[in-house]
């Protein structure tokens, strides 16, 4: 059973960039296509209007064993406090942007619609804190895997 404290997915990482190069991976659409997404993911299309209620829409694209699986998310900017934090919605959608139920997507009887993700940035020692909190994603998920990957893949990309 999931309780309110495992409904967020949590991350805490240091790294290794200075935090304006942290904040471009997040808040650009090309910084953000070139880390995010589970290993073996791709993102073909992304779009950010970097606007408090300014619009964001992705493809997240997986080769499976049928070939080629996308999954598009569309969300808003809800908080942008360059470059600190960074708060935006993330709802599943259609190619053109439309909201689609979790039903409509096969995941299980209670998933929400909306979730949030809340990034925030803090300038260490030459590097970067950054604390990722993505609530409405329980912590044992295969979503939070997908986080765990992503981050990991994001930590590659600033190192090269």
């Amino acid at each position: 059973m999931n309780t309110p404290d495992t409904q967020a997915v949590v991350i805490e990482r240091t790294l290794d960039a200075p935090i304006e190069a942290v904040w471009s991976m997040w808040a650009t659409a090309e910084g953000f296509a070139s880390w995010y997404g589970p290993e073996g993911a791709t993102i073909p299309s992304c779009t950010h209007d970097l606007t408090v209620g300014g619009r964001r829409h992705l493809c997240m694209e997986m080769q499976t064993p049928n070939g080629a699986m996308q999954m598009w998310f569309v969300g808003e900017f809800l908080e942008i406090d360059e470059p600190n934090r960074l708060v935006y919605t993330e709802t599943m959608s259609n190619e053109a942007g439309d909201t689609l139920s979790p039903a409509e997507m096969g995941m299980p009887e209670g998933t929400p619609t909306s979730t949030t993700v809340t990034v925030e940035l803090t300038p260490i020692d030459g590097g970067t804190r950054m604390v990722l909190t993505h609530a409405g994603v329980p912590a044992d998920s295969p979503g939070a895997q997908g986080w765990q990957m992503a981050i990991g893949k994001l930590e590659t990309r600033l190192a090269a």
